[in-house]
């Protein structure tokens, strides 16, 4: 559902005072302002008022927010749950109880001028194909629109959006390319990042070079759309499962940035056999080997999974065990398990140890995985052909046609 003119309904809870409109001067009173009743587009203070609004309805009316997901409210009664998601304007509902929809979408266009969208199929560029065995969600026709804008339509097709073993710096050779142009380009790529976690390493390294770009970053980045256009309509495929126990993947790829030698940080989760949260990202500060790198990989990983365990739990969805992390660093794995490992772990910043108490609370709990197995990899770095695909498979990034995960 969208609300019409949201910014609108907002109420303001300081005096604003606007000039007389060109045309609309009160006679003999023109040298004086107007203070606003009602909130008013292109203010600042209006989306802030908009928000409180609609979340002081909410509340009001049976909903609790979520304390680890402030745009999210949920609604029980008697048993059958209502979870809502709210952007700005734009409302998402979902539950297990078709009458539960229909008083929501009548309350609110009672309290609103509302739009009813119906069933979800475009959202923020991301399009969802709703079936009775899932869900396939894609950015397909947005990959189409920046391969169009960018005129890489008929670049030359390849299978891995990096090429194997590249080290990147900020310092490469070539001529510098317009860091506006660049951005954009880099930017537009981010964004299909929401539905496409194989791309997302290739796109977190060329991010680092675009304060200034040179014509072989910008080469590593049309890499990226000639792999992009290979894979137009690759997507998840969320299936009907009542299968949804958390497991995770935590990875690093130690001293990878060559300018600064930090370690790239790449963890993902599964619930069940399906992929929610992904992340590659460069670590804030450098450690100093391999098993260090990994355990503030760990760190980073575990306090997520924290987070989704406990908004799991709001919404019905109770994680009894331990959140499984796969580790393929056994020295990572004793140094989480073992604080008796002090000589070797007490450089470490304390905010990093954190993973010790989670693990001797059960909250989380670190095993071994094979290299070969470690799904995280693709979020580390550059990949052969051969593994890159393999995981792909195993993340269920797959064609719109196949719908389901390839592998295991």
């Amino acid at each position: 559902m969208d609300v019409n003119s949201a910014f609108l309904n907002g109420v303001l809870e300081v005096e604003v005072y606007i000039q007389q409109p060109s045309g609309y001067e009160i006679k003999g009173h023109k040298d004086k302002m107007l203070k606003l009743k009602k909130a008013l587009c292109g203010l600042k203070q209006v989306p802030r008022a908009w928000n409180s609004r609609i979340d002081k309805y909410f509340q009001e009316n049976g909903f609790n927010k979520c304390p680890y997901e402030h745009a999210l409210y949920i609604k029980i009664k008697d048993g059958d749950i209502l979870i809502v998601c709210l952007y700005v304007d734009d409302l998402i509902f979902t539950g297990s109880n078709q009458s539960m929809f229909n008083e929501f979408k009548e309350v609110m266009t009672k309290e609103f001028e509302m739009t009813d969208m119906g069933l979800m199929t475009y959202y923020l560029g991301i399009e969802v194909k709703q079936q009775k065995d899932g869900i396939f969600i894609s950015h397909e026709s947005y990959a189409k629109e920046i391969l169009k804008k960018f005129k890489m339509e008929n670049r030359k097709l390849i299978s891995t959006p990096t090429e194997y073993g590249i080290k990147m710096s900020k310092h490469e050779e070539g001529k510098s390319v317009d860091p506006t142009f660049f951005k954009s380009l880099v930017g537009s790529l981010r964004y299909l990042t929401c539905t496409r976690p194989d791309i997302l390493h290739a796109v977190e390294l060329v991010s680092r070079c675009i304060e200034s770009p040179t014509t072989t970053h910008f080469k590593a980045t049309k890499r990226i759309f000639r792999y992009l256009k290979c894979t137009i309509d690759f997507g998840l495929f969320y299936s009907v499962s009542n299968y949804y126990k958390l497991v995770g993947y935590s990875n690093s790829d130690w001293g990878g940035d060559i300018d600064d030698r930090r370690s790239t940080t790449g963890f993902v989760f599964f619930m069940g056999d399906i992929v929610n949260i992904w992340m590659s990202k460069k670590q804030t500060i450098v450690t100093l080997s391999t098993c260090e790198a990994e355990y503030v990989a760990a760190t980073s990983y575990i306090c997520h999974a924290i987070w989704l365990t406990n908004l799991l739990k709001e919404i019905g969805l109770i994680q009894k065990e331990p959140t499984k992390v796969c580790v393929d660093n056994k020295s990572a794995i004793a140094l989480a398990k073992n604080p008796v490992f002090h000589d070797r772990s007490k450089h470490i910043d304390i905010c990093y140890h954190y993973i010790r108490g989670c693990v001797a609370r059960k909250d989380v709990q670190v095993e071994y995985v094979k290299s070969q197995d470690q799904v995280a990899d693709i979020f580390t770095k550059p990949l052969t052909s051969e593994d890159f695909i393999r995981l792909r498979n195993l993340l269920g990034v797959t064609r719109s046609s196949l719908r389901g995960r390839v592998g295991s």
